[in-house]
């Protein structure tokens, strides 16, 4: 049910897709770019982070998740800059007469 296994040991910043019956869908990051993705039994992930797009710190070893960390900092700063990102999109370019 992991696929944690295809990713090498060491750091990364793991962001929850989904958390649904028990199982949470997730997202590997390494160096801003992403590595993998994982789905796994959700109470191996600190209780507060279980909702979508919550932001870890987390250490892969031999295929495993050896430790997790929630990020609360870094989700709220994450969300802001892709409501910001949105609302600039979203908004209408002037016109010649304005």
């Amino acid at each position: 049910m992991s696929d944690l296994e295809s990713l090498e040991d060491g750091p990364y910043t793991a962001v929850i897709d989904s958390v649904e019956d028990g199982f949470a869908t997730v997202f590997f990051e390494r160096d801003g770019e992403e590595v993998g993705n994982a789905v796994f039994d959700s109470s191996k992930l600190p209780e507060d982070a279980l909702h979508a797009d919550a932001i870890l710190s987390v250490v892969i070893e031999d295929g495993a998740l050896a430790s997790a960390d929630y990020e609360p900092d870094r989700t709220e700063s994450r969300k802001a800059a892709a409501q910001d990102r949105f609302d600039r999109l979203s908004s209408r370019p002037p016109s010649d007469e304005e």
